[in-house]
């Protein structure tokens, strides 16, 4: 039998695979037609003094070997003044090009049996175990933002995990979710931003139902790290939805052996610290200033908490920002991503390093997602903890008041945190007709994870606007659910309507959109507006009236190249 992977995939995969990352021969391709030596005894494709298997062999610079490259043609009319290619070398170009183009873009052909072999080796679970469904609304194109929980998992159930993590004790135990970060692309895929949960906050976890054995995990309260125990990641999906009120779409979950293998296949990622630091609980040794790291000791860096800021979770966080910015502007380099035999490695790291839900369950639709992903600009990217505060006498922390609901609003609204969002445009006009004039479609969202709907609400506020003169409104029984009340309006045309009306109610500007789910203007009173008739005061907006986190949250800016952690004194050597 062979070594057992992280994710339960057998290492042996036929004798050429071992000891190295699987090619495309390994599964059914042959192309040893197009290898051997040339008629010099050298492969065309390989600098001199390097074999045709030397992992330094490259395309000589120049050879194109296309129809169209470029190369200056000849007096007469031909191409044979550019250096000349021998057919076989011309095919292992071919060959290498689509080698990339299976890795990369998952198409078929000759490697469509390692894409499925690269699809084989993702591991796939339900996205939610919850009772709670949350959608999206849609921006004036049409557009949706896409959320994506990423969870880092510390399981010891595999020899690779317990060797990096230590702690043999717990082998068996099922894994807590001790890294856990919401990624929101915009609608408009011009802004990202990053939002972690420390571990260690309070929460209330919904009743899971464990996929795998039908266990049922009674609603709790407990840490937020725990949530993975109660079915697997889709209960950690359930129980940030009951947190946050913020639909997700998708999560990928991590484990310490696809920490070490990822920090690897991309050549490792630049990190600082303001001191020589030494945490004996990680096994983190840095000097002071900036140190490229790979492999454990990237593992290392993730796991800290001692050695930074006051040694709890919250300095975790913050350089696991820094580690993730600073992998994000290597990768969009494209930094040690050229070599075919590194882009394979990548691969075969990165599909079996993830757990992740049904809808990106394959090779392809992984790839459709990271390109929409590496449209956002590096400074349009923002790293944030939800703000908190210490409870329980400090064994656990709790979201801040205000402040918390605050950024986990302006997720939902599809604000980004940095608050460079431009201002929606305003029709110079923006004319309203008479409010008697103007139809209003009343929903009642009031209901969330925690509280039940109030019965009647719609009908309350549709009888409060025709006490204001909208005597067009209506009551509409949809069963909706939202944090926050909104009026939306399809088009431009009806936003000066739509303004009226939230005047009149005492909505602020920021609660009215434009949307393309609506066919009319449509108001969904939220769990912000359970009772009375005057809507509650907000905080004034920030002076250029652009929304934006809290300094609670700590964010980071993905284009701060001088970020550099704090280290904790105690762990100075």
């Amino acid at each position: 039998m062979g070594e057992e992977d992280p994710l339960g995939h057998s290492a042996v995969r036929g004798e050429g695979a071992r000891g190295r990352a699987p090619r495309a021969e390994d599964f059914g391709w042959n192309d040893s037609l197009y290898d051997g030596p040339e008629e010099d005894g050298t492969d065309a494709d390989a600098p001199a003094g390097k074999s045709a298997g030397s992992k330094e062999a490259n395309v000589p610079k120049g050879a194109k070997g296309a129809k169209g490259s470029g190369a200056p043609k000849g007096p007469d009319g031909s191409r044979h003044d550019r250096p000349r290619i021998p057919r076989r070398g011309r095919r292992v170009l071919r060959w290498t090009a689509l080698g990339l183009s299976v890795l990369i873009l998952g198409t078929a052909g000759a490697g469509y049996l390692y894409y499925e072999h690269l699809n084989g080796n993702l591991t796939k679970k339900p996205l939610n175990l919850g009772d709670k469904q949350l959608g999206h609304g849609t921006d004036a194109a049409g557009r949706s933002p896409v959320n994506i929980l990423l969870l880092g998992s510390d399981s010891r159930n595999s020899a690779r995990n317990v060797e990096l993590g230590g702690a043999r004790n717990e082998v068996g135990r099922e894994p807590l979710a001790d890294v856990q970060m919401l990624l929101h692309l915009s609608a408009d895929r011009r802004s990202m931003s990053v939002l972690s949960i420390p571990r260690d906050t309070r929460v209330t976890i919904p009743e899971c139902t464990d996929p795998e054995d039908g266990t049922v995990h009674p609603r709790t309260v407990d840490k937020i790290n725990s949530s993975l125990q109660h079915g697997g990641p889709g209960c950690t999906v359930a129980t940030w939805m009951e947190l946050t009120d913020i639909p997700i779409d998708h999560f990928m979950m991590i484990d310490f052996a696809g920490v070490v293998d990822m920090a690897d296949a991309v050549g490792g990622v630049p990190v600082c610290v303001d001191a020589n630091v030494h945490d004996r609980r990680s096994g983190l040794r840095l000097k002071k200033g900036t140190t490229t790291i790979t492999g454990e000791r990237a593992l290392q860096w993730l796991r800290t908490r001692h050695g930074f800021g006051d040694g709890s979770d919250i300095g975790r966080a913050k350089a696991q920002h820094m580690y993730m910015n600073s992998m994000v502007r290597r990768l969009k380099a494209g930094t040690k991503l050229t070599d075919p035999g590194k882009l394979r490695s990548l691969a075969e790291a990165a599909t079996k390093a993830l757990t992740v839900d049904d809808g990106i369950g394959t090779v392809k639709e992984l790839y459709d997602l990271a390109n929409e992903l590496k449209r956002v600009p590096t400074g349009r990217i923002t790293m944030a903890t939800m703000p908190w505060e210490y409870a329980g006498g400090g064994s656990y922390v709790v979201p801040k008041p205000g402040d918390a609901e605050e950024v986990f609003s302006l997720i939902r609204e599809d604000i980004a945190l940095d608050g460079k969002d431009e201002k929606p445009k305003k029709d110079a006009e923006e004319k309203a007709a008479p409010a008697d004039r103007i139809p209003v479609r009343v929903r009642n969202g009031t209901g969330s994870t925690a509280l039940a709907p109030v019965n009647g609400r719609a009908a309350t506020v549709t009888d409060l606007l025709h006490r204001l003169g909208f005597t067009r409104a209506e009551a509409d029984p949809t069963a909706v659910s939202q944090a926050n009340t909104t009026l939306s309006y399809p088009d431009q045309d009806r936003r000066g309507d739509a303004l009226a009306v939230a005047g009149a109610l005492g909505l602020p500007e920021r609660a009215v959109r434009r949307s393309a789910d609506v066919d009319g203007i449509t108001l969904v009173i939220g769990a912000d507006w359970r009772a009375g008739d005057a809507y509650p005061k907000t905080e004034p907006s920030p002076k250029d009236g652009k929304r934006r986190a809290p300094d609670s949250a700590d964010a980071l800016n993905g284009e701060d190249k001088d970020a550099c952690m704090e280290v904790n004194p105690a762990h100075v050597w």
